[in-house]
């Protein structure tokens, strides 16, 4: 897996484009440190903000905001965003604001989370911010909330994570 990680981070396009960072380019710096070059863009963008169309807009020691707009792409079957992703918004932020925290060699993983849906989300809702916060971090766990809001701060959604804590050189295995 690692292998394929540093495959996907060679093919990145010049201007860093969209890929993975390398297990070298990221292995020496604090969480907080590589959340602010990927917000910077110098670190590839995640394939995944390509796919739903969200970045990271803020970062800070233990509090990540990401922001996005949904687009027809992400419409259920009853013309609604999916309930995807809005939870790939909360999880990024949530784990993000936990990577936020940690310091160099040290990486995370998701272990739970839990999204409460308030509204219905649309490509009218325009463009959305995830916040999120960290609660609580400790040697091997991780908590953390966020919050889903449109530009006029209506809450759509919220959730928690619990995040386990671990080497970075188990990053895939």
């Amino acid at each position: 897996m690692t292998s394929e990680i540093n495959a996907a981070a060679t093919e990145a396009t010049e201007g860093r484009g969209i890929g993975v960072a390398s297990l070298e380019e990221i292995a020496d710096i604090s969480g907080l440190e590589m959340l602010q070059r990927l917000a910077a863009g110098d670190l590839p963008r995640p394939p995944i903000g390509a796919t739903l169309n969200f970045d990271p807009e803020t970062v800070e020691h233990g509090r990540v905001i990401f922001a996005g707009t949904p687009l027809f792409d992400h419409y259920n079957p009853i013309g609604t965003v999916h309930g995807g992703w809005i939870a790939a918004m909360l999880d990024s932020a949530l784990g993000c604001a936990v990577h936020s925290t940690l310091a160099a060699g040290s990486a995370y993983t998701t272990v739970e989370i839990k999204v409460n849906y308030l509204r219905p989300v649309t490509t009218a809702t325009g463009r959305m911010r995830a916040e999120g916060k960290v609660i609580h971090v400790g040697r091997s766990f991780a908590t953390a909330e966020a919050t889903l809001t449109d530009e006029a701060g209506k809450l759509y959604a919220h959730g928690t994570t619990t995040c386990a804590i671990f080497p970075l050189s188990r990053r895939g295995g």
